[in-house]
């Protein structure tokens, strides 16, 4: 036929047997495979015999390293397909098996035919499929799915062993800190975890916050002296995990809390101790400063800037000062002034012993209201914390199959786990029981009748604790102005301000009716504990 009628011809001419060069992908799944197994050079070995068998050149080679085949998202993988994608003389990409190619099931089996698609046949070097045929592309599409379910297998078989292994009492993960498994490598009933170093400092730590009850940042400055630089706030994750009295919690064991076979660092009365102490105020992160004529200290932030104030001393003058160290931001005022803004800003809950009756009533109806109107709010944080918990559990079942390594297993394990207990206290601040609630506005009530005067009157300790009850997430002072600007007011004092203005106008006979009290803006705050 007269070759000028080829372009006329539907389709193209299979290319798949006329392209000799080749790339070779090999990859194990875990680091430890990678650094403790020679399955690397076997697979290279195999894969390069092929090649040679079948008089292909090799002309690259990706992997090397551990992957999990999990999902196809690999790094080299993905370097791998862009590679041959882009290629015009790549024929082959040889593996030692299909399931080194992808254990994702039919991802995988579609990743294979889009190569087949551009000119491009994934072999492997020790599962003989014939691609010229349509029984071999049947073949290859079942080890596909045989390695998506022999890693299904493989998970299951790990996940019920370990919730197996956890029930019985044995960690199945990696030693918290404080600990040391002596038996690393072995299964979970071999594993023998004894408390090192820095078991015996935190176990200081939780004696110090369970019998003196010091801030967070105390016990941080303490071990810092002793040699171990945490921040303050991990401490509170320690200080909350109860692994460290003898007891094992886990995802995989919803609801259950076991008693472990490890050795507990404290008692299970110190434990609770600490606890409570942490849940006082603000959950132990109440900052707690050495000069007691600077409460403010921390609380106010700068409203330009938004950095925490500091402050100083002038010794000539005896005098001390607020402060921002922001650089080019630096708003300087007096304590006098500070404090007397501040006695002023609380001026504002204070209420008028006279109504009191009636100011308890009326914030009963509007904080009730509010608490009946918000269910969405807490639906929300609910679905937060589901979702977190659903993330938790994925993040577990990716390090048992290997396809993480423990570093990022760990990183983001405790992260989880930190925002799932925030939205947890959130939560618990948030649902406000009716029976609770009268108590709570009696104590509100009776706070706010003196208020200017009792931060007065308290040490520094107390100035903190009510600075902290009204605004949770402190204050920002505004220079040029010079006054304060709230973010976030405590629900049950939020509303005073508005409640005696309206009683205040029926003294002198402005009649307002109930329903016309404004539904103040903002998240519930937290209620108020015995002062």
């Amino acid at each position: 036929m007269d070759k000028r009628f080829d372009k006329f011809v539907k389709g193209k001419s299979e290319e798949i047997s006329t392209r000799s060069d080749a790339v070779i992908y090999t990859r194990v799944s875990t680091k430890d495979q990678a650094d403790n197994n020679a399955s690397l050079d076997t697979q290279l070995k195999y894969c390069k015999n092929y090649a040679k068998e079948n008089n292909l050149t090799v002309v690259e080679y990706f992997g090397g390293t551990y992957e999990s085949a999990k999902n196809d998202e690999r790094k080299e993988f993905q370097k791998m397909l862009t590679y041959v994608k882009r290629s015009k003389t790549i024929g082959h990409v040889i593996v030692y098996s299909y399931d080194r190619f992808s254990r994702s099931g039919p991802s995988g089996a579609f990743i294979s035919h889009e190569l087949k698609q551009k000119g491009i046949k994934v072999v492997s070097a020790t599962q003989s499929v014939n691609h010229s045929d349509p029984s071999g592309g049947f073949m290859e599409g079942i080890y596909h799915l045989f390695s998506q379910f022999d890693n299904q297998l493989r998970r299951n078989k790990s996940m019920t062993g370990m919730i197996e292994k956890l029930k019985q009492g044995y960690w199945t993960y990696m030693p918290p800190t404080g600990y040391d498994n002596i038996n690393h490598g072995k299964t979970a009933d071999q594993h023998k975890l004894v408390i090192n170093k820095k078991g015996e400092l935190l176990k200081k730590a939780f004696e110090w916050k369970a019998e003196k009850d010091w801030s967070l940042v105390q016990i941080e400055q303490k071990l810092h002296a002793l040699g171990w630089d945490i921040p303050a706030k991990r401490l509170s994750h320690y200080f909350q995990n109860p692994f460290y009295c003898g007891f094992l919690v886990s995802s995989l064991i919803p609801g259950e809390m076991i008693e472990g076979k490890h050795p507990p660092l404290v008692s299970k009365s110190t434990f609770l101790k600490v606890h409570e102490n942490l849940t006082k105020f603000g959950s132990g992160y109440n900052i707690v400063q050495e000069v007691d004529d600077l409460p403010l200290k921390q609380f106010v932030k700068c409203d330009c800037c938004g950095n925490s104030m500091t402050g100083y001393l002038v010794k000539k003058k005896g005098l001390h000062y607020y402060k921002c160290n922001q650089i080019g931001c630096k708003k300087n005022r007096s304590q006098k002034s500070m404090h007397e803004k501040f006695e002023a800003l609380l001026d504002n809950f204070k209420i008028n012993p006279l109504l009191a009756d009636e100011m308890e009533q009326m914030m009963m109806y509007v904080i009730s209201k509010k608490v009946n109107d918000s269910p969405n709010d807490v639906k929300a944080i609910q679905m937060k914390i589901a979702e977190l918990k659903k993330n938790l559990i994925k993040i577990e079942e990716r390090f048992v199959v290997g396809e993480i390594d423990q570093d990022l297993f760990v990183k983001y394990r405790d992260k989880y786990k930190v925002d799932i207990a925030k939205f947890e206290e959130q939560l618990s601040e948030d649902t406000i029981t009716l029976s609770n609630l009268e108590k709570a506005v009696k104590k509100c009530l009776n706070l706010a009748s003196e208020l200017p005067s009792l931060w007065r009157r308290a040490n520094y300790s107390g100035k903190q604790k009510i600075q902290y009850l009204l605004f949770p997430e402190g204050i920002r002072y505004n220079r040029e102005k010079d006054d304060y600007r709230t973010t976030r007011i405590n629900l049950l004092f939020s509303g005073i301000p508005d409640i005696a203005r309206l009683l205040e106008g029926k003294i002198k006979g402005d009649l307002t009716e109930t329903d016309q009290i404004p539904t103040w803006v903002g998240p519930l705050g937290i209620e108020p504990s015995t002062y």
